[in-house]
């Protein structure tokens, strides 16, 4: 995501309105697939080859076969494989560079496929994945941050063992997953996930702040990932 230069006068009104874009469109979706059970479409690889090479096809038999190998792993075993896995297969990329527009959610078959994405696509990508492989969602959540270190905007997942626990972090720019407090180069601004938006509360779990089902940039993501049969 590109720097920030005022965070704290005309980006307070763009964080306002992403967080409304967020609570309007966040929709309660059910696990249609389990891992054991999870498999791409051929149709899905074949377009995927045709449009981006064996590569892309070989990213997407590869997270399929991850899936349904990890699938009856721990929490955190299929966290650290998961994170693995998108960190190193996947190179970063601006969305106007891949998309041409400022802002473009990609569905994990979508940034697979491509093999380039933005934080926001290694953050949803783990998220969809995880969830697939059985985690429960009130353990999962994608957080909007701003990243310190880099004075700009971020977006990483976050896993939470039960509602008291420490959230783990999942970030596209280490590849060690660690607990929040050991994150303090990331300001935490809220979270969210397929049941609702909570406000950032210090590090614990926030105040949840609402859910809708209204059209917006998650379910059109959802939309988009129907399509693709998941």
């Amino acid at each position: 995501m590109a720097p920030l230069e005022s965070f704290e006068n005309s980006n307070k009104f763009k964080i306002i309105m992403f967080l409304l874009l967020i609570l309007i469109g966040l929709i309660v979706t059910g696990s249609v697939f389990t891992g054991e059970k999870f498999h791409l479409d051929p149709k899905v690889l074949q377009k995927a080859q045709e449009k981006y090479g064996p590569e892309g096809r070989s990213r997407l038999v590869a997270w399929e076969e991850l899936i349904q190998r990890y699938n009856g792993a721990s929490d955190r075993e299929k966290l650290e494989k998961i994170d693995y896995f998108f960190n190193k297969k996947i190179v970063f990329a601006n969305d106007m560079d891949l998309y041409g527009v400022q802002d473009y959610w990609a569905t994990p078959v979508e940034f697979l496929a491509r093999g380039a994405g933005d934080c926001e696509d290694y953050a949803i990508a783990k998220y969809f994945s995880l969830k697939i492989m059985g985690i429960a969602e009130e353990k999962l959540r994608i957080a909007y941050v701003k990243a310190l270190q880099y004075n700009m905007f971020h977006m990483v997942m976050v896993y939470y063992s039960n509602p008291e626990a420490e959230p783990l972090i999942l970030d596209s720019l280490i590849d060690s997953i660690k607990p929040a407090s050991e994150r303090r180069d990331l300001l935490p601004i809220f979270t969210f996930n397929g049941a609702g938006l909570w406000l950032a509360h210090d590090r614990g779990q926030g105040k949840l702040a609402g859910k809708s089902s209204r059209l917006t940039a998650w379910n059109d993501l959802l939309q988009r990932m129907a399509e693709t049969g998941i």
